[in-house]
């Protein structure tokens, strides 16, 4: 099993950021560039993989009270993720992105995994930004 997390400060009101995050048709905005997540009969999700060419049936479920999103695959359960908001005061937020693979063989590696995971934070402020005060960043 592999694990990864990060984690990023964005200077917006927790609920901004959750709001950036908690909707599928959202996740396109922030997500890696080579993942795309179709919805379906919530929360039941398929992701499209670009690299592999392959879709996976997953899940996706955003918790509100918590600001806590969860997805990982439906069928074989080889992956899980988590994304979690934080308010830290004076209108920021602390946003953690974990990712958890149980097959070694589904670990992309660590250097892709940290690129991915912070590149899909960097991208997550700018819309949080865009959203929140019309600046890109």
């Amino acid at each position: 099993m592999s694990e990864y997390e990060r984690s990023r400060t964005m200077p917006a009101l927790p609920e901004h950021v959750f709001d950036q995050v908690n909707s599928v048709e959202m996740l396109g905005s922030w997500l890696p560039e080579d993942l795309h997540v179709k919805a379906e009969e919530l929360p039941a999700v398929t992701v499209h993989e670009d690299r592999t060419g392959a879709d996976e049936r997953a899940l996706f479920r955003a918790d509100k009270e918590q600001m806590r999103v969860e997805w990982g695959t439906r069928d074989t359960g080889n992956y899980a993720g988590w994304l979690q908001v934080a308010g830290i005061g004076s209108g920021a937020s602390e946003v953690t992105i974990h990712l958890s693979f149980f097959d070694e063989a589904d670990d992309p590696g660590g250097d892709t995994v940290r690129a991915a995971l912070a590149r899909s934070l960097e991208r997550l402020e700018e819309q949080v930004r865009l959203r929140v005060d019309g600046s890109p960043g």
